[in-house]
């Protein structure tokens, strides 16, 4: 396969529901992604800037998870949402000890 011909083919995962239960380990799970992809990208140079400058490398969106604009935790969660799902799809069981 090319690269100009990459068609995505994640998992279907429309027919998993996320137990309520699971809704503090999503809002976590959302919270550590923004985390985990703030500290990449201040490890390669970017700052806060209230305005995207790939140049200058800033980045509105280097600040806590808490002060993040609601659409940009949106994101996060889904990427949090659709992980969840694909570990119950394979089989997997959340449990917490």
């Amino acid at each position: 396969m090319s690269k100009t011909n990459y068609i995505p083919q994640p998992i279907d995962t429309s027919d998993i529901q996320l137990p309520e239960e699971l809704n503090p380990l999503l809002e976590a799970m959302a919270k550590n992604v923004h985390e985990i992809w703030a500290k990449e990208r201040i490890a390669q140079g970017w700052m806060y800037g209230k305005k995207r400058d790939d140049a200058l490398k800033h980045h509105p969106c280097l600040v806590a998870y808490e002060d993040l604009p609601e659409k940009e935790k949106v994101y996060d969660r889904n990427t949090s949402v659709e992980t969840l799902k694909l570990i119950l799809k394979l089989g997997f069981k959340i449990k917490k000890y």
